[in-house]
């Protein structure tokens, strides 16, 4: 198997975006990392609703941004949806009990997570989404870091 493989999707809609969240949330495992990355309205949200719908949760998923943590249990593992955008202090995630759902049995995906890049461990699998509005106002380019591909 190949680390760290670098994998790049463009999508052209919010739906493609979504897709693409929920073909990673269906080969999800537990015990991984996903930090999420990415401008405010570039679509991590909407990237975080496909990846939930492919672990099987059902319920509405919203950015935890004043709660910081959103956990969804109905789904074939656990997603600990972070949302870490109104963290002052990296050191701030460890009162919430950051390392329990890091190294848990569910899978963890950190919106804004390079605010707290110093705190992931290596092998957290990387997204970032970014917009080029020369290429039309719903063109993402969506970039999949540390992916184990066969």
């Amino acid at each position: 198997m190949k680390e760290n493989a670098l994998y790049i999707e463009e999508t052209h809609s919010a739906e493609e975006t979504f897709d693409l969240g929920l073909r990673l949330g269906e080969a999800a495992g537990a015990g991984q990392i996903y930090a999420l990355n990415g401008d405010l309205g570039v679509g991590k949200t909407v990237f975080t609703k496909g990846f939930a719908a492919g672990l099987g949760i059902k319920e509405p998923v919203n950015s935890p941004t004043f709660t910081i943590l959103q956990i969804y249990n109905e789904g074939r593992l656990p997603l600990y949806h972070f949302d870490v955008y109104r963290i002052a202090d990296p050191e701030e995630m460890f009162e919430i009990g950051f390392e329990d759902y890091l190294y848990g049995d569910g899978v963890c995906l950190i919106e804004w997570a390079e605010l707290v890049d110093e705190l992931l461990p290596a092998e957290t699998i990387r997204v970032s989404i970014s917009k080029n509005p020369a290429l039309g106002m719903d063109y993402r380019k969506i970039t999949v870091q540390g992916l184990q591909i066969g």
